[in-house]
């Protein structure tokens, strides 16, 4: 029995061991990296054009004379393109983990194209009346569906494909599309408002211009999917068959489901306060125009992107237990000052230094959100752990932050959301200092 032991604790060590990161390993990992984290740009993009143009369609599918009001209504709808990320978790999580990475990320870039056309040809309340904003509705299921399962598997396979000793670095870029696909979306809008477009045109048929275009980067990135190489992590689980579909294996981890429950709370309120609901509110609470609001959330969203690597690298060194930490605790402290101050800026630059203020706190948890939860779970569960109980958390807390904000502000307290937000955070500390860190105790080396 003892010779036994002595046995499977070598394989374990030959299993874990880092293998040194020579050239040719290292372009084929950047080469992975790069596709997957194409793929993951266009996914937000498409996702998050919605949001970035609703101030200009909104009119054209909820009739009234309360820009507030409209506003809420199509905050509402881009929360309902959360309510299906969980099945989207469930779904492509269980192609991942039983087919491949590939197939999956493969499969969702392309329901994503689909959602895109369907805003993109929707017709307005004016021409079909109430079933506008119900095939509005039916685009956004559809685009939560293909994003609730992009999300885990891209986590999975950047984390997969990365080398051990700089994971988190690695694992950061996806968080650097995602929010690059939001500041493409802006950056699309910014050229129709001032070089190709009016603004009447804008608000009459320019807004479904970014829809076409995230359709078709949507083909471009399936096309380059195909020639990703799937992770040898997969390719090593895979040869014993799985006897059971992964949400039924993912019930023998619970602990870790309430982790990533827990962690994601505040963390995805945090992010989707600074980044969709935050050109509504430098639009109606800051009062900036049009053009500033949009300067403003394009500067704010790039100073985002070059964080996230760097923090990535940072946890590589000390962890991810301390980051998380740090972002706990500044958010707990500070995020009522800042919105506070935010909201009674005086000028575009004080509102952006605020909020960049804000995202050198937040980045403690975006940079290495992806990283975590992929190093909590074995390979066989990966991709639907990471994904089903995050697509749940993200739609009661990250997808509903803009509407939850615009209803408060809708019955003039705008600071109850202010509170809201710091609570989420909190309770979110409460897991950081709890839990492990999982850079020290990672399950990315076993497989069952």
């Amino acid at each position: 029995m003892g010779q036994i032991e002595l046995a499977v604790d070598a394989d374990i060590a030959a299993a874990t061991k880092v293998a040194p990161l020579d050239a040719a390993d290292m372009r084929r990992r950047l080469k992975s990296i790069f596709i997957g984290s194409v793929g993951n740009l266009v996914e937000w993009y498409d996702f998050y054009a919605y949001a970035a143009f609703a101030l200009y369609f909104a009119h054209l599918f909820f009739p009234g004379d309360n820009v507030v009001v409209q506003q809420l209504n199509a905050a509402l709808l881009f929360a309902f393109g959360f309510i299906v990320r969980p099945l989207g978790g469930m779904l492509f999580g269980h192609l991942a983990d039983h087919y491949g990475r590939r197939t999956a990320l493969t499969l969702s870039v392309l329901l994503m194209c689909f959602g895109s056309l369907m805003i993109a040809v929707t017709p307005t309340y004016a021409s079909i009346g109430i079933a506008a904003p119900v095939m509005l509705f039916l685009a956004r299921l559809i685009q939560g569906l293909s994003l609730g399962g992009e999300y885990g598997t891209s986590a999975t396979y950047l984390s997969e494909v990365a080398h051990e000793n700089h994971r988190g670095f690695f694992a950061s870029f996806q968080y650097v599309t995602l929010i690059g696909g939001q500041l493409l979306a802006i950056l699309v809008l910014l050229l129709l408002q001032k070089v190709f477009l009016t603004h009447e045109q804008l608000m009459e048929w320019g807004w479904r211009i970014p829809f076409v275009i995230g359709a078709c980067l949507a083909i471009v990135a399936a096309v380059m999917r195909r020639d990703l190489h799937e992770t040898a992590a997969f390719v090593q689980a895979k040869k014993s068959a799985p006897r059971e579909s992964s949400t039924k294996a993912l019930m023998k981890y619970p602990r870790e489901v309430l982790l990533v429950v827990g962690l994601t709370m505040g963390g995805t309120a945090a992010f989707y306060t600074y980044t969709t609901y935050m050109q509504k509110f430098l639009k109606l609470s800051v009062k900036l125009t049009d053009d500033q609001t949009t300067l403003v959330t394009a500067g704010s969203l790039l100073f985002a992107m070059l964080l996230q690597p760097i923090y990535g690298a940072i946890s590589d060194k000390i962890g991810r237990k301390w980051l998380l930490i740090g972002f706990g605790v500044a958010g707990t402290l500070f995020t009522i000052p800042l919105l506070t101050s935010l909201q009674a800026a005086q000028s575009p630059l004080q509102a952006f230094c605020l909020i960049a203020l804000a995202w050198i706190i937040v980045s403690g948890y975006t940079s290495i959100n992806a990283v975590v939860k992929a190093e909590l779970f074995p390979t066989r569960v990966r991709a639907t752990g990471v994904g089903l109980p995050y697509a749940i958390t993200v739609s009661i807390f990250g997808g509903t932050a803009e509407s939850i904000g615009l209803w408060f502000k809708s019955i003039g307290r705008d600071n109850w959301f202010y509170y809201y937000l710091t609570g989420c955070i909190a309770t979110s500390l409460v897991v950081y200092l709890l839990m492990r860190d999982t850079k020290k105790e990672s399950a990315m080396n076993r497989h069952d």
